[in-house]
């Protein structure tokens, strides 16, 4: 798949808010329980704050501007979680005046497993159980 947003990537990640480098300092080089996450990284048509690709984990930034763009992040989160990942949204200031709590949530989100984003309906999961005899 062609990458189309690669050079807007690169300029967003030399431009990073304050709380995008704040919350960075504590994701980068593994120091999450050793999961790797990367930065303004280009999904489909997106360009996510941070992602751990592995965990199939989203975590956005979102400023003042956001509350103008609630349908539009709503619309792209649901596009987002239709591709299997788990979509965390904290507000800037979350990031840098309460840090500790935002890690923590990454943390349970890192620790706790993705839920199969296509599951099956209970009656048509596979069963291990030999079938009765009538």
């Amino acid at each position: 798949m062609k990458r189309l947003n690669v050079d807007q990537a690169r300029g967003l990640r030399q431009v990073m808010t304050d709380a995008e480098q704040r919350l960075w300092r504590h994701l980068r080089n593994r120091q999450m329980l050793g999961w790797k996450f990367r930065r303004q990284h280009e999904i489909s048509y997106y360009i996510v704050d941070f992602v751990c690709t592995e965990a199939m984990l989203i975590i956005e930034l979102d400023g003042g501007q956001h509350a103008d763009q609630m349908v539009y992040d709503e619309r792209r989160t649901q596009q987002l979680q239709a591709m299997g990942y788990r979509v965390l949204r904290f507000w800037n200031n979350d990031a840098l005046v309460n840090i500790e709590s935002v890690l923590t949530v990454i943390l349970d989100a890192l620790a706790s497993p993705a839920p199969h984003p296509n599951p099956l309906p209970a009656g048509e999961r596979g069963s291990s159980a030999p079938e009765s005899e009538e």
